[in-house]
C-alpha cells in the first residue's frame, strides 16, 4: 500500500483569521494555491515567488483580483505554512521599501512586528 504523504498545515500569526475583500473567484484561486503549498509543492512565478530580503524561507503568494493585487507573506517550514499577514499591493510595497531601508531600527514598530518576527527565526 503506498503511503501518504502528510500534508502542512495552515498556521496563522494573528489570533484572527481576517481575509481582504476578495472576490469569488481571488477565493478560490488563493484557497488552490495554499492547498498545493500545503501539498509540498513549490509554487513560482506568477503565483509566488521568494522573498530572502526579508527572511529564509519567506515569500509572497500573488493573487489578482478585480479591485486589487493581494499580497499573501508566507514562510515554508517542515511542518506548516506560516500565513503573516495579507496586503494589497500597494501597502505590500511601501511597507517592504520602508523595511529594505531601516532594517535594524524597525522591528519594534506595529506594521512590521509579524513579519520580522517569522522571518527573523529559523
Amino acid at each position: 500500500m503506498a503511503r501518504l504523504k502528510q500534508e502542512k498545515v495552515l498556521a496563522w500569526m494573528t489570533e484572527t483569521v481576517k481575509t481582504p475583500p476578495l472576490s469569488k473567484d481571488a477565493r478560490i484561486e488563493a484557497g488552490v494555491l495554499l492547498r498545493r503549498l500545503q501539498s509540498g509543492e513549490m509554487l513560482g512565478l506568477p503565483h509566488s515567488r521568494p522573498m530572502p530580503s526579508i527572511g529564509k524561507r519567506c515569500h509572497e503568494l500573488r493573487i489578482k483580483d478585480e479591485r486589487a493585487n493581494w499580497r499573501l507573506i508566507y514562510r515554508i517550514d517542515a511542518d506548516a505554512i506560516v500565513i503573516v499577514n495579507w496586503f494589497d499591493k500597494d501597502t505590500a510595497k511601501k511597507l517592504f521599501d520602508h523595511y529594505r531601508k531601516n532594517r535594524d531600527g524597525i522591528r519594534n514598530r506595529a506594521e512590521m512586528a509579524s513579519i520580522c518576527l517569522i522571518c527573523a527565526s529559523n
